[in-house]
């Protein structure tokens, strides 16, 4: 265990540390310091490479020792459709820590990305857009805003998490799928259908390469959309969270027009959706997740909005 944190140091003293414990690869590890409404903090990301059982016992060196935890690179809670669905192997995972709250993000999707589909309105006209969200489920919150504001939407949870080729073209009929779907995906192992670790950096041509070409906006998870995409993405915009400079290159020489990050870029990188989360409750001073109206708050009072990139 002494091994695991070779090298880690803690935040200052007066300063508030969020750790993201990350299934993802740990070449996207990432340390930032920032001040937030007069609170300094550390920012700070752990990707273990797709080992669950390192994750764990990051969990489990960390607990107590930090203000609060993300999780990246899985979900411990979908929330689609009014409901909350648990994914049962990664609330094991995170059953280590004990003391330090876990935040995986979902509670902030459903509040920030909503407010980030209305915020860039102005700029984009969704009802003039055709839109492709590769995944929607783990993001219903963006799904629910961009059917409200009138764009034309395929949700490619179907066509590109279980490679059949049919696409879902109305709110309703993601609605009917996370009933139906979520319930059996949530007692599957997460990796079965979301990149981990080396996945993450390869990608994979199948029956929703058309839905690109089709498509004015990529919208979702950066890894899922990167996954599935076709070499040539000229002109196309991609809305996203994620991003590192080696997602900015990647995206250039796809030949992408425009890149929006639904959140302001914190240092070197865009910080995810769980490191955000768990910067709030941190602020809060709170041992668990907030309310919808307590992260719009925090969101409006830090003036996090989505940042435009023309490439």
């Amino acid at each position: 265990m002494t091994d695991l944190l070779s090298g880690w140091q803690p935040a200052p003293a007066g300063f508030k540390h969020v750790v993201s414990v990350s299934l993802g690869a740990s070449k996207r590890n990432a340390r930032e310091e920032i001040n937030v409404l007069g609170q300094p903090f550390v920012l700070e990301r752990l990707g273990t490479d797709g080992d669950a059982k390192k994750a764990a016992q990051l969990f489990q060196a960390l607990d107590g020792r930090v203000d609060a935890f993300g999780l990246g690179g899985a979900d411990l809670y979908v929330i689609a459709a009014g409901r909350r669905y648990t994914f049962s192997n990664i609330r094991k995972l995170v059953a280590n820590a004990k003391l330090t709250p876990v935040l995986d993000g979902s509670g902030l999707k459903n509040t920030l990305e909503r407010e980030a589909i209305a915020q860039l309105d102005p700029l984009l006209n969704w009802r003039m857009q055709k839109v492709l969200m590769v995944s929607a489920v783990d993001r219903f919150g963006m799904a629910e805003a961009l059917a409200k504001a009138g764009a034309d939407v395929v949700y490619g949870d179907i066509v590109f998490g279980l490679n059949l080729d049919i696409p879902l073209r109305s709110l309703a009929a993601l609605r009917r799928v996370a009933h139906l779907a979520l319930p059996v995906i949530t007692k599957l192992p997460q990796d079965w259908f979301y990149p981990t670790g080396a996945k993450q950096e390869s990608s994979v041509q199948g029956k929703g390469t058309r839905y690109y070409a089709w498509a004015d906006v990529i919208a979702g998870d950066t890894h899922y959309a990167k996954r599935y995409a076709p070499r040539d993405l000229s002109g196309k915009t991609i809305l996203t969270q994620t991003i590192t400079e080696a997602d900015r290159v990647w995206m250039q020489e796809h030949g992408v027009a425009r890149l929006i990050t639904t959140t302001p870029r914190i240092g070197s990188r865009n910080f995810a959706t769980n490191v955000l989360e768990a910067l709030f409750v941190a602020l809060s001073g709170k041992r668990e997740a907030l309310s919808e109206e307590e992260y719009l708050r925090y969101i409006r009072e830090v003036g996090f909005r989505p940042e435009v990139n023309e490439l």
